[in-house]
Parts: structure tokens; C-alpha cells; sequence
């Protein structure tokens, strides 16, 4: 990640041993593709509490979710992509490597996430 911030990024992606998208520095990687929501598989990275809550509130969205491999252009082509951990939370991603993914702002399939984990968060969290 320091590498990342001194390029200007604000996150870093890494890759596995096949060269796919495996996770951020410490986050899980989403994509959006048709509204489909796409995780690389745990073989490869942390099992994170933030992506398996996701994966369990897309049916509720109307959003199939699937665990595949993909590449940096698989995450360039994108609708959309997204980090989730437990400090981001759930986070878009508009920009890799100076490529813009869809048009370069939070998709709708993001904000949607984004906001049915938000409320997810406050209905069942307790305050401190």
C-alpha cells in the first residue's frame, strides 16, 4: 500500500500466483458485471466478514453473486467495482491503474450495496 500511495493510489490491488485479482492490501475486490457482483474465490485471499455479509444481501437486492477468478482487465472492462473490509466497509472503485472502470463514478449497483449494508449495520450493530 505505501507503494500504491506514492503512485497517488489510494489502495493497492494484488494479484495471485496465475496473475488474478486476489485482494486489496486489506480488502476484498468486487466487480459488477451485468448485475452480477463477482469476488475471486477464498483460495486466495482472507475469507472477510464485510464480503461474505455481501454475498448474503445481494438476493435481497435482486443481484446474483458469484465467486470467480478474473483479471485486471476483467476489472478494467467492469459495470462497476467495489472494495468491502471492516474499516472501508463497502467503498467503490473508479479508477485502476489510471483506467477508468464504467464511467468513473459509483454505480448504482455499488450504491445500492452500500446502502443495504449501511442499514444492515445500524439495525443490528449496537451503539457505543
Amino acid at each position: 500500500k505505501v507503494e500504491a500511495n506514492q503512485y497517488g493510489a489510494d489502495e493497492a490491488l494484488m494479484l495471485d500466483i496465475h496473475g488474478y485479482v486476489s485482494e486489496a492490501s486489506a480488502e476484498n475486490v468486487f466487480i459488477v458485471r451485468n448485475h452480477t457482483i463477482v469476488t475471486p474465490f477464498t483460495s486466495t485471499n482472507l475469507p472477510g466478514v464485510t464480503r461474505e455479509t455481501v454475498l448474503e444481501l445481494a438476493p435481497s437486492l435482486h443481484l446474483e453473486a458469484k465467486e470467480q477468478f478474473f483479471t485486471l482487465y476483467d476489472m478494467w472492462a467492469a459495470d462497476e467495482a467495489f472494495i468491502t473490509g471492516s474499516a472501508a466497509e463497502v467503498a467503490p472503485v473508479v479508477e485502476v491503474d489510471g483506467r477508468t472502470i464504467g464511467d468513473g463514478k459509483p454505480g448504482p449497483t455499488t450504491k445500492a450495496i452500500m446502502k443495504a449494508f449501511r442499514e444492515l449495520v445500524m439495525s443490528t450493530g449496537t451503539p457505543i
